[in-house]
């Protein structure tokens, strides 16, 4: 159960990523040293594979492009993230608040398990997953890129129906 709940964290939050975020300039590359305070993150919206609502912010790498990425979501009080999977693993931690996160084809709140600061998910590449918070929350993804999110159900997907 826990590593179901893992993955679905995970899965959430790098579908946050499926890219169009507003990246930092100046977020490091694997030859690159840079260092960030809290302060010094420049967030901005989430990407349109995303519902509306969520900030972003890329911490390492690009999403997307090839390679390894590590973003921070904010998440808002009473954000859901529909069932999707990932072509790629993800690994979340959560870094303020209290995410949701379960497994399965479809947003199912008597499944989801909350992870509190420090909690870690691993999901595993293809697993449905689900993801969400009741209060809000900051996550932080790593995975490779490039990331993309597929939902479950195509009418979930805020970019409308793929073809």
């Amino acid at each position: 159960m826990k590593k179901i709940f893992s993955v679905a964290l995970l899965a959430a939050a790098a579908a946050f990523c499926s890219l169009a975020f507003a990246a930092d300039e100046k977020a490091a590359t694997k030859s690159e040293h840079v260092m960030y305070s809290s302060a010094d993150l420049k967030w901005g919206d989430a990407p349109p594979s995303l519902p509306a609502g969520a900030k972003a912010a890329v911490l390492f790498g690009d999403p997307g492009k090839a390679g390894p990425f590590t973003i921070r979501l904010q998440i808002p009080a009473g954000y859901k993230i529909p069932a999707h999977t990932h072509p790629t693993d993800e690994r979340v931690t959560v870094i303020s608040g209290t995410s949701q996160f379960g497994m399965g084809p479809k947003f199912d709140e008597a499944a989801a398990h909350d992870l509190a600061a420090g909690g870690f998910v691993v999901m595993p590449a293809g697993m449905q997953h689900f993801a969400g918070s009741k209060a809000g929350c900051v996550v932080q993804i790593e995975s490779t890129g490039p990331f993309e999110i597929n939902y479950v159900n195509p009418a979930d997907d805020p970019r409308g129906a793929k073809k």
